[in-house]
């Protein structure tokens, strides 16, 4: 089925330590009708009501049994292949925008039952419609090629869907028999198990440790808490933390490694029937990414841990410690700095340091800022985090925002409209058809956002402690971003080779693996100590069940790195074309392709070398404010 996301891409935000704005800007509101209404978000392009919602899902449901009026037809002629993908688009269309209502009306409040159930419904409408669609891609796999080639020659109407149809026809070679489809269809049934199980007793089941910290409070240490006082300045605090948290991961081993080991037999079994070389080919190949750039990211961050020895040595010397261990990887380089920001001060700001991308780019901010495209501020209830939401295609895009006056607010609020500006221009320019752009590129827009918006905020600040703090913390992204994704994605390579090769993996092999790259990435024996629990920690990371997804923050990273700083360098010329032939691009062409033509070629080592070029030019900066404080 068409993949049409508008899927809410969570916050992948620099994490800056500063305090909250006193007053408004640092408050949950308990209701929203205390918000002042230019700081939510106006929901009525969408829908003037919940019974105008309602009326047009029942027009939608009642459309869909039409589907069967093309059944086992798309092979007959190019004019029906045209009106069934015509008339797919027009209902997803209208579909999406129906979810994109529910979900924007539910997650402003979402004790509120009546647009959980609004939202309930339209997923039962999504069930019935991915039902209905169901025979499209087999039938146009179906087609023989040179078919395929003889309806475009016949039918201009078609070449809209030329993209759409030929990223189903180069997925033949791992196609079925419609026998064999349906046998792994119905397997399917069971393949979320591995994921299910984990997320149900990491997070309802397992028992977690009581620790009693410096102030007498007692907490039980899950996730959350860990995350919190995993970068406390206190390092007696970090230390219990740290070896209480994972020695409760510890005591599961067996159970956490028979866990993912089914996931890996899972991923082997797709792979074998699917008739891949690995894999890893399997997981990449749907959407187009050549294995090489998997491999490429692997090999230069290898090549490049001094540069990752070089900044944990810089955090040893800052955080004034003989002895540098792991459980400090995440305390604060610096005190807490005033770096605080009212909304309109944030706005201000943002306007001004993604001032290079070009005035339609500015246009567009502007209009978001002032038409309320943004729900800005907390109010009980409502859902937590961000995210940006391009799924209703005749309409903007939306955010959704907890904005607490903090740096790390605006930062995140950057990074939320370079989703919504990828959005809205590839809405604009493509057909609905190929309009979301592949979700390789999901994180580089917004991410070139966050590096357009601290360099001009580090030419705003002269204070050495506000630039040691944002350069830091910049550092702290590419270390948590570029390394520790790419050391995940390492170790899931790693053990997934393994099973390949017939290898059964138990947690403690599991635990002995990570432990192994861990101790590399960090230069266990000269540079950070690395005790023998932590490698455990592969059992606390979800993401080695989601199936070689993590090396794309990497390569995001690494992208928007190599974009932002062509802008900053070439400015317009360089800035029209990020905007009309990356952001507009949507999936008119495949992800590798659409990075080429700004400039970026992800298939070689160069865009890996512009972001480790750039962390030590940070070090360098860092090196010499240390020095002149110390003076």
């Amino acid at each position: 089925m068409l993949k049409k996301a508008g899927v809410l891409v969570m916050v992948f935000a620099l994490l800056f330590g500063s305090n909250l704005m006193a007053g408004d800007q640092g408050k949950t509101y308990e209701s929203r009708d205390q918000i002042p209404e230019k700081y939510k978000w106006d929901l009525t392009p969408l829908f003037a009501s919940q019974a105008e919602w309602a009326k047009e899902k029942e027009a939608v449901e009642a459309l869909i049994p039409e589907f069967k009026n093309y059944q086992g037809k798309l092979a007959t002629s190019a004019q029906t292949l045209q009106q069934c993908l015509d008339f797919m688009t027009d209902v997803l269309k209208r579909y999406y925008k129906l979810s994109a209502y529910a979900s924007r009306l539910s997650d402003q409040d979402t004790r509120e039952s009546g647009p959980m159930a609004m939202r309930q419904e339209i997923s039962q409408v999504g069930n019935k419609l991915s039902a209905a669609m169901s025979f499209i891609e087999p039938e146009i796999l179906s087609i023989p090629q040179d078919v395929i080639d003889k309806f475009f020659k016949e039918n201009p109407k078609l070449a809209v869907y030329r993209q759409y149809i030929d990223n189903i026809q180069r997925m033949k070679p791992h196609t079925l028999s419609p026998q064999e489809e349906k046998i792994i269809a119905h397997a399917g049934l069971m393949s979320d198990t591995p994921y299910d199980i984990y997320g149900i007793f990491k997070n309802a089941d397992m028992p977690r440790p009581e620790i009693t910290l410096p102030d007498g409070k007692t907490v039980k240490l899950d996730d959350a808490t860990y995350t919190l006082y995993r970068a406390d300045d206190n390092r007696d605090l970090r230390i219990m933390v740290f070896e209480q948290f994972f020695g409760a991961y510890k005591q599961f081993e067996r159970t956490f490694g028979t866990d993912l080991y089914s996931q890996l037999k899972k991923d082997l079994f797709y792979k074998t029937v699917r008739k891949y070389d690995s894999c890893l080919e399997a997981a990449l190949t749907p959407n187009n990414i050549p294995t090489s750039v998997y491999m490429n990211l692997i090999e230069s961050v290898n090549e490049n841990l001094p540069t990752l020895h070089r900044y944990l040595k810089l955090r040893k010397k800052m955080l004034g410690v003989d002895e540098l261990h792991y459980y400090d990887m995440y305390a604060p380089l610096v005190p807490k700095v005033d770096l605080t920001y009212s909304v309109d001060e944030a706005e201000d700001l943002i306007l001004e340091a993604l001032e290079p991308l070009g005035d339609e780019y500015e246009d567009v901010l502007k209009k978001a800022f002032n038409e309320r495209w943004i729900d800005m501020f907390p109010n009980t209830g409502k859902r937590s985090g961000a995210y940006s939401s391009g799924a209703a295609y005749d309409v903007h895009p939306y955010i959704l925002m907890n904005f607490m006056g903090k740096y790390e607010d605006v930062s995140t609020l950057a990074h939320e409209l370079g989703h919504t500006m990828h959005s809205y221009f590839s809405n604009k320019n493509q057909h609905f058809i190929n309009a979301q752009y592949p979700i390789f590129l999901a994180e580089v827009a917004s991410t070139c956002n966050e590096a357009l918006l601290v360099s001009h905020v580090l030419k705003k600040i002269d204070d050495p402690k506000k630039r040691l703090s944002i350069l830091g913390n910049q550092l702290e992204t590419f270390r948590t971003t570029l390394f520790r994704q790419t050391q995940f994605a390492e170790f899931e390579l790693k053990i997934h080779e393994l099973v390949e090769k017939g290898e059964a993996l138990t947690g403690d092999k599991l635990s002995k693996i990570y432990l192994d790259i861990l101790k590399k990435y960090y230069g266990h024996d000269a540079v950070t100590k690395i005790e023998d629990l932590y490698g455990i920690e592969w059992a606390y990371i979800p993401h080695f069940y989601y199936n070689f997804y993590v090396f794309q923050y990497a390569t995001s990273l690494c992208a928007s790195t190599a974009l932002s700083e062509k802008i900053m360098k070439e400015g317009k010329p360089m800035a029209d074309k990020y905007v009309k032939e990356f952001l507009s691009a949507g999936s008119s062409d495949y992800a590798i392709p659409i990075l080429q033509k700004v400039g970026v070629d992800m298939t070689t080592k160069l865009p890996y070398e512009q972001a480790f070029a750039k962390m030590n030019r940070i070090m360098d900066e860092i090196e010499k404010l240390l020095e002149e404080t110390e003076k």
